[in-house]
């Protein structure tokens, strides 16, 4: 089916709805084999709206062993497709702050044990997480993906409530501390944040996580390279152009200095940001998209107190970009 039918997909994460729902997907699967081929515990840290989401989802359904939905894509000759018990926790959906952290991950484990056919009898978070693991790895080892794994720390630094986040920090480090103990029940383990401020205190038991969040061969696992930009959004590219009456060239250059600033190895070219280029390509105007919602007000604040002062970030120019280091350059 050609692209020009493929729907945009806004707002969706869910791997499984994209290839079912005919939404346009960029193939990303060649990095996730790099990741599943090379090594089995994760970390990746990425700003909001970047698709951390969409790859945890996506390694999901691998892990399911789901291989039907992947044809066509680069990993569907790959793999022998095995199946596993995944254990997913996103921490944005678990309604920490209607009836607080602990109890929202009390009643999470308890819902993929249900999910999983399981039964939990012992009390307490961490206990019941390290139940809940070696019972799903009864028959097959289990794949953890843990997504915002620090949202319910950085929710309440954007808050300016400092105890609430220590709080939850400890809450969490003791949870995710069962983990080390369960390498052997692990196939794999992946855990995505926007932040890598707590790592060392909440991950300081899993000395064998592997950090690949500025790491050269992965550096383009989320976000559009300059050849995917043109590989799966000719189509689009060419309406913009019917409407700025421009030739395709100076629509791409145009494209390219407003929304490629963002780099996460010294080696690595530089990527777009989704979200900009989705919200770009249905409005057909150029603005600053994912700065005005995706920006968390911590990062604001750091760079206020520990950096040069900025006075006008949109002012920014391709020339100057470097100034800001290799981890997030924004225009």
């Amino acid at each position: 089916m050609s692209i020009s039918l493929k729907k945009l997909p806004f707002g969706k994460q869910c791997f499984a709805d994209l290839i079912e729902e005919n939404y346009l997907y960029v193939d990303k699967t060649e990095y996730i084999y790099k990741l599943i081929s090379r090594g089995s515990i994760y970390f990746l840290s990425r700003p909001r709206r970047f698709g951390k989401s969409l790859t945890v989802s996506t390694l999901e359904e691998i892990f399911k062993g789901n291989k039907e939905l992947f044809n066509g894509l680069y990993i569907y000759d790959k793999l022998d497709w095995e199946k596993y018990p995944v254990i997913n926790i996103d921490f944005s959906k678990i309604g920490y702050k209607d009836i607080g952290l602990y109890e929202a991950i009390d009643a999470k484990l308890d819902d993929l044990a249900k999910s999983l056919n399981l039964t939990l009898t012992k009390k307490g978070i961490s206990l019941k997480f390290d139940q809940l693991i070696e019972q799903a790895a009864v028959k097959a080892k289990v794949a953890i993906l843990i997504d915002e794994y620090d949202k319910p720390i950085i929710d309440y630094i954007e808050k300016g409530q400092i105890t609430k986040a220590v709080e939850h920090r400890e809450i969490l480090k003791n949870f995710y501390s069962i983990l080390k103990g369960n390498d052997g029940n692990i196939k794999f383990l992946f855990i995505t944040g926007v932040s890598k401020f707590s790592k060392v205190s909440i991950f300081s038991d899993l000395n064998h996580l592997t950090d690949i969040t500025i790491d050269e061969d992965f550096a383009c696992l989320t976000g559009i390279t300059q050849n995917e930009l043109i590989t799966n959004f000719d189509t689009y590219i060419e309406e913009v152009c019917k409407t700025h009456q421009k030739s395709k060239d100076e629509i791409v250059q145009d494209i390219k200095d407003w929304y490629n600033g963002y780099c996460w190895h010294a080696r690595s070219e530089r990527i777009y940001n989704p979200f900009s280029l989705l919200n770009f390509f249905q409005k057909k105007d150029f603005t600053n998209y994912w700065f005005a919602t995706g920006t968390p007000t911590f990062l604001i604040n750091a760079l206020k107190n520990h950096y040069q002062r900025i006075e006008k970030p949109e002012k920014i120019t391709r020339t100057n970009r470097k100034y800001f280091g290799r981890t997030c350059i924004f225009r």
